[in-house]
């Protein structure tokens, strides 16, 4: 059975492979679009009324969140102290003045108070109150971690399932077997040909995300897009592509991103130190393959 539904900005496909009755299949997969919706409510930075909106309105008050907004976000805030700030999830503002600024479904376009200069150390969560405080007014952004936490959720509801994928935009988890009995064949687009594949990888219980330079363009600056380096304000164009194999969904996204932001070298380190197995490719479509795929 395979159904789809829109959130977060792209279509959610999810495929079971199940000898269940109709009924109880259905159910399940309407619980895992259910985590799509949860996680866009709780994390949206487009949406007013979402937990986290209202959370950041409470400067210097130490606001309490749900594990649905706590859990991306405490997440995030790891991998830019392992990136000393490279993957800095208080990027919103600085994404919102590069164009990055409508909402998905109502097109209103989103302008939001921030400090001039903010980092990630401006957000202090405390793990025995679940608590979130921030030090100024700062916008956060979690595209890229949210999409793949929302995977992870939907992927546990379909965990009894013979095999199943979850895939949204091409981020995705696919876990057991697929109809045949066989690992999950999963391609990864081209860069520049949007057709067709550019590499295929095999993949059972694991996650696949890709961040690329060709998905968000600033239409007004064509050399930036939507993955921007806090550092320089600029967008990194060593890669154009990077997939990242990951035991959950919400790593691979995260790491992803991160990967592609660092340069070359520091990026393979990274992948090496981080034990994750990697598809990189170069503006001259050369594949660096990292981890041992």
């Amino acid at each position: 059975m395979r159904k789809m539904k829109l959130f977060m900005d792209t279509f959610v496909d999810i495929q079971v492979v199940t000898r269940e009755s109709r009924d109880v299949t259905e159910a399940k997969i309407e619980r895992a679009f259910n985590a799509f919706q949860k996680v866009e409510q709780a994390c949206s930075r487009f949406t007013s009324s979402s937990e986290l909106i209202q959370a950041t309105h409470a400067v210097g008050t130490p606001v309490q969140i749900s594990p649905l907004l706590f859990e991306p976000l405490h997440f995030a805030i790891e991998l830019a102290r392992l990136t000393d700030g490279v993957f800095d999830p208080t990027v919103g503002k600085m994404m919102e003045q590069q164009g990055f600024n409508r909402h998905y479904l109502t097109g209103e376009i989103i302008k939001s108070h921030s400090a001039d200069t903010v980092t990630y150390q401006d957000i202090f969560l405390n793990e025995q109150t679940r608590t979130l405080t921030i030090k100024k007014p700062l916008v956060i952004d979690l595209g890229a971690v949210a999409k793949g936490f929302a995977i992870d959720l939907a992927a546990h509801e379909l965990k009894d399932f013979e095999g199943f994928v979850v895939n949204a935009g091409g981020d995705l988890f696919a876990g057991g077997l697929d109809e045949y009995g066989q690992p999950w064949k999963i391609g990864i687009q081209h860069p520049y040909q949007k057709e067709q594949l550019i590499e295929t990888v095999e993949i059972s219980d694991e996650a696949i995300c890709t961040s690329g330079s060709y998905e968000r363009r600033n239409l007004v600056k064509p050399d930036l897009h939507h993955l921007v380096n806090p550092k320089t304000h600029q967008s990194p164009n060593e890669w154009v592509s990077v997939s990242i194999i990951a035991p959950f969904a919400m790593m691979a996204d995260a790491f992803s991103t991160a990967s592609f932001l660092l340069c070359e070298e520091k990026a393979k380190g990274f992948l090496e130190e981080m034990n994750l197995k990697g598809i990189l490719v170069t503006p001259e479509l050369q594949i660096v393959r990292e981890g041992g795929i």
